[in-house]
């Protein structure tokens, strides 16, 4: 029996209590998707079906679903310490993970502070680097500086240096005092249908003069932008564009921050973007692949001159009050530590470069089927751009996602914009699988 031939009846649950995080509740609850187990680079649903996962999980699973050796870390974790006090009182694997991750990190990025996700990493990142400058006197840098189309997660602090509307637009009222943006870099006239890194637009990081020119860099704390924009579309910086924004920021006095939520443990084919960019930031944001999705674990990575601005006066005073209550949690830690072990074991990161251009090959022939206006891709991440149907922005992408899970493979869509991002372990088969599926779902789309 195929995979997708006769469905077993089950029992579905009741959907009605459950409020779904950026999910259209309503119309979901009438087409419900559910999955009820996953390995490799497979879910499974309720009734038997085997779905491809195009995405990781949500960019997370990089080493693929329920590795086994990150499963028996945590297993045997549960068996030795279920939580530990995560303020004044440490477990040992918190700084294992810490002194893994460190030693791994390129840089003097030598210092990391636990949160336990994307968003919580974000909103520590820049409030390091408020605190950083205070520490050092300069107290007046308040300012933080995302750009349009970048996504931080969902704190305040995160929407406030995001740049996608629909995220900001209901909070607006509340977001942080003397936020402002620079440019993104989506510009289909100059890009369209670029392989890897676009040649146009690095000049686009300029744009940081003029801020620096309306604000007075005496006010700017920091500079945030992920090395290339996931949730917004894959957005691919421009070759030269991430050195401007460095050289910027150092004339200027402003801290760098990379957002490698979504970048980081493999998605560009390093462990994080600065070796593969040769870009350095000053603080460095991660989450998702550093768990392979099973524990939820975030964090920040500070280079040494961030770190010891805050370590000066009595000993026995905090110097940076903030933490989470589940900050490098012992089950979080032993599965970040046995990640770790499998993304360097089994060369994972090596193995996502030569997938690279496997992916961009089948992704970019899907050019000239209907509708489709660009694709895009870096790393193990491609999108296919889509005109949107008159009747509204998403509704084709929408259903082109609908088709493709119905027929075997789950991917992603945000506004008209269909996004991948297998896991390191995928075959060349399973891409072929899954652009395929993606092309008869294009062609048979409204």
């Amino acid at each position: 029996m195929s995979d997708h031939a006769m469905p077993r009846a089950v029992a579905q649950p009741e959907l009605e209590a459950l409020w779904l995080p950026f999910t259209h509740n309503r119309h979901f609850k009438k087409h419900p998707r559910l999955v009820s187990g996953a390995e490799g680079m497979y879910y499974t649903t309720p009734d038997g079906r085997r779905v491809l996962d195009g995405l990781s999980g949500l960019w997370c699973c990089n080493a693929g679903h329920r590795h086994p050796r990150i499963v028996e870390a945590v297993k045997a974790q549960l068996d030795e310490l279920d939580y530990a006090v995560a303020f004044q009182v440490q477990h040992p694997k918190a700084f294992d993970l810490a002194n893994a991750l460190t030693a791994a990190a390129p840089g003097d990025l030598n210092h990391v502070f636990f949160t336990n996700s994307g968003s919580e990493a974000v909103d520590t990142a820049l409030k390091i680097a408020l605190a950083y400058h205070k520490a050092r006197g300069d107290g007046g840098r308040y300012r933080l500086i995302g750009r349009a189309k970048g996504y931080h997660g969902v704190g305040f602090g995160g929407i406030s240096v995001g740049g996608m509307t629909a995220n900001r637009k209901a909070f607006a009222s509340a977001l942080l005092p003397g936020v402002d943006h620079l440019p993104h870099t989506h510009n289909l006239e100059q890009m369209a249908f670029t392989r890897g890194q676009p040649a146009w637009g690095a000049h686009l990081a300029d744009d940081l003069e003029n801020i620096v020119a309306l604000h007075d860099a005496s006010t700017i704390a920091a500079v945030i932008v992920e090395p290339m924009q996931g949730s917004a579309g894959v957005i691919v910086p421009p070759l030269g564009y991430l050195e401007r924004l460095r050289a910027m920021c150092d004339k200027y006095g402003i801290l760098l921050i990379f957002d490698e939520v979504i970048t980081g443990f493999g998605r560009l084919g390093e462990m994080f973007s600065p070796t593969r960019l040769n870009v350095m930031p000053d603080i460095l944001t991660f989450a998702k692949g550093i768990t392979s999705g099973m524990v939820p674990l975030g964090g920040a990575l500070v280079r040494d001159h961030v770190y010891e601005a805050f370590m000066h006066g009595p000993e026995h005073l905090v110097e940076f009050f903030h933490g989470y209550t589940y900050s490098g949690h012992p089950l979080a830690c032993a599965a970040g530590l046995a990640a770790l072990e499998v993304y360097r074991d089994e060369e994972l990161f090596a193995r996502a470069r030569r997938l690279e251009p496997l992916l961009a090959e089948a992704v970019h022939a899907l050019r000239g089927e209907p509708n489709v206006i660009d694709i895009r891709n870096f790393g193990l991440a491609a999108a296919v751009e889509l005109a949107p149907r008159a009747d509204g922005v998403s509704l084709r992408a929408m259903e082109i996602f609908d088709r493709c899970f119905e027929q075997g493979v789950m991917l992603r869509y945000t506004g008209d914009i269909l996004a991948m991002g297998p896991a390191a372990t995928a075959s060349e088969d399973e891409l072929g699988i899954m652009v395929d599926t993606l092309r008869r779902a294009i062609r048979a789309a409204s």
